[in-house]
């Protein structure tokens, strides 16, 4: 990585390798996965990397105008529930699935004695993002309804888990989950759908679920509501509700119109009315919405490294176009205002990957602790809390980013042909997606309430920012130090504040949490580049992250342009000298 990239050799963010030219995902993924682990998976993650920068984005384009259409009815007026898509879905499906990104998580992949961690899943997912975050939705639904099946079922559905967790293309089943209701949105607890009991120990679902994304996929869980179950989430049960039964037949349900969407085209986004529907009951009765929310965790992180794959390639995209475009007799990555943006976007693109991984390793260690230890507590805690706010913030940068990108490119950027337009329609349901804004902020509030999230929080920050010893990292330590002051502080006022205060600061303690924890996992980051490769260029980007989100001052006349001075470093991924620090 000490060469830095010529982003002029490329013409556009295709027909080239996303994993090769994201080295702060690279940097990342080295220090999260387990060593023997990263070293089986480099070499996938770089084929990978190629796949999705070639075939797989070359088909997204094509699907994304030939979107998937809905027969709810054959030729004879008789219930069909067909969705037509265009082939290359299927060849961008056959390409992931075979690669094994949501297997590897599950199943040992055959050269190894031991499955991936789920960060594994995340991250392929997350480059999946990078050309075509529709499809990145049914791949993060798959993987989640298995790991429910996993945690949650005693054998019954096994079947449906092999398909769910199949390498063979012809064996995979998609999964979906269908939580929405008209009348309900974000509050489940009001969920109307109804389970009646059947003599062979299934269940009967009748009602109607309003947005129900990857609508025809075999591996749907459901939440509908038993006989004399209490109201609220309470009173919720979990079932599995497939396209179609074991005979073939389809299920009792209708797929009654797709959705015309903004984007992510590429999944089919629509409404279902059970009539009657056959579903087979996940774990206990009433404990629904505690196993959905195991899904929803790792929804809301698939949601997060799919933004981040959006900002990569939304960044990659702007970096190209500013190399090539001349404008009055220079490259426009030349003037100090674009370079001033590339680096800000640079910068912001690394805090979002240093949070994202701190999650999913929180994930990951959550699920190799032993049932019911303190490790396991700890793990749940923080993955409670950084969950949340990684999916937050991730999806506002996301759009923002997008955005922007469309603005680098001028005119084009906002056309068809130009991926920029695309990127902005499908990054703009990532703050909708597994909850809003407002609802996540409120979630920080319940995992610090009822988990006693910062209990495990502050020793993670406390034990991490102690380890720096860098002398050129002090300074930015001091600075991360203070706003962590700043965040306990907070933290302790609004513990004992009423009601209506803590949700009225929600969103601004969210954004101070994310701040925090991401300058801390960036410092992190720089200590180790420093020790292992005698690197400076991690220690410009913390510095730089921290001067953005906790320097105040607004006044002009210092008469320095960092930007200038970092660009090649930051941008260009140069290697920095420490002693230039």
């Amino acid at each position: 990585m000490k060469t830095p990239i010529d982003y002029s050799q490329f013409e556009a963010a295709r027909e080239c390798n996303y994993w090769r030219l994201d080295r702060s995902l690279r940097f990342a993924a080295g220090r999260s996965y387990p060593d023997a682990d990263f070293e089986w998976a480099r070499d996938r993650l770089d084929r990978w990397g190629e796949i999705v920068g070639t075939t797989i984005a070359d088909n997204a384009d094509v699907i994304d105008r030939h979107g998937p259409e809905l027969h709810t009815y054959d030729k004879h007026g008789e219930r069909a529930n067909d969705v037509e898509y265009h082939p290359k879905q299927f060849e961008n499906e056959r390409l992931a699935y075979e690669h094994g990104i949501v297997a590897d998580s599950f199943r040992p992949p055959p050269d190894r004695d031991e499955r991936l961690g789920l960060t594994h899943q995340l991250l392929m997912n997350g480059l999946l993002s990078y050309a075509d975050p529709g499809f990145a939705c049914p791949v993060a639904m798959t993987g989640g309804v298995a790991l429910v099946l996993e945690r949650f079922d005693d054998g019954e559905l096994d079947s449906y888990f092999h398909g769910l967790t199949a390498r063979e293309y012809e064996d995979v089943i998609e999964g979906a989950m269908f939580l929405t209701e008209k009348q309900g949105g974000s509050d489940v607890g009001a969920n109307e759908t109804t389970a009646e009991q059947a003599g062979d120990g299934t269940y009967r679902l009748t009602g109607e679920k309003w947005f129900c994304s990857n609508i025809d996929a075999q591996g749907t869980l459901a939440l509908a509501r038993r006989p004399d179950a209490p109201e609220g989430t309470a009173g919720l049960s979990l079932f599995l509700v497939p396209h179609t039964l074991e005979d073939g037949s389809l299920n009792d349900q209708i797929y009654r119109r797709l959705k015309d969407k903004l984007g992510t085209i590429s999944v089919p986004t629509g409404e279902v009315v059970f009539e009657g529907a056959t579903g087979y009951l996940v774990g206990e009765p009433e404990r629904g919405f505690k196993y959905m929310t195991e899904m929803l965790n790792l929804e809301r992180l698939h949601n997060a490294f799919a933004s981040v794959g959006i900002v990569g390639r939304c960044l990659l995209e702007s970096k190209i176009h500013a190399a090539n475009r001349e404008a009055f007799g220079e490259t426009i990555d030349q003037y100090p205002l674009m370079r001033r943006d590339l680096v800000e976007m640079a910068v912001d693109h690394e805090a979002a990957i240093a949070f994202v991984f701190a999650a999913a390793d929180a994930l990951d260690d959550r699920r190799a602790a032993p049932d019911g230890s303190d490790e396991e507590r700890s793990a749940y805690q923080l993955l409670r809390l950084l969950t949340p706010i990684a999916k937050y913030r991730t999806a506002r940068q996301a759009v923002e980013t997008a955005s922007y990108a469309c603005e680098v490119l001028g005119g084009n950027g906002y056309v068809e042909g130009f991926v920029t337009q695309r990127m902005l329609r499908d990054a703009q349901v990532l703050p909708i997606w597994e909850g809003t804004s407002n609802i996540l902020s409120l979630d920080v509030l319940r995992a610090l309430d009822r988990e006693d999230a910062h209990a495990a929080l502050i020793p993670h920050v406390r034990t991490r920012l102690d380890e720096i010893d860098h002398q050129a990292l002090v300074p930015t330590v001091s600075t991360v130090e203070t706003a962590f002051s700043e965040l306990q502080q907070a933290l302790a006022h609004l513990a004992t504040a009423d009601r209506r205060e803590a949700q009225y600061e929600a969103k601004r303690l969210a954004d101070l949490l994310f701040d925090v924890v991401a300058g801390t996992h960036l410092l992190v980051a720089a200590q180790s580049r420093l020790d292992d490769a005698n690197d400076g260029r991690m220690a410009l980007v913390a510095r730089s992250f921290a001067n953005s989100q906790f320097e105040t001052g607004r006044g002009i006349g210092t008469g320095k342009t960092p930007a200038d001075e970092h660009f090649d470093a930051i941008v260009r991924y140069a290697r920095v000298e420490p002693d230039d620090l």
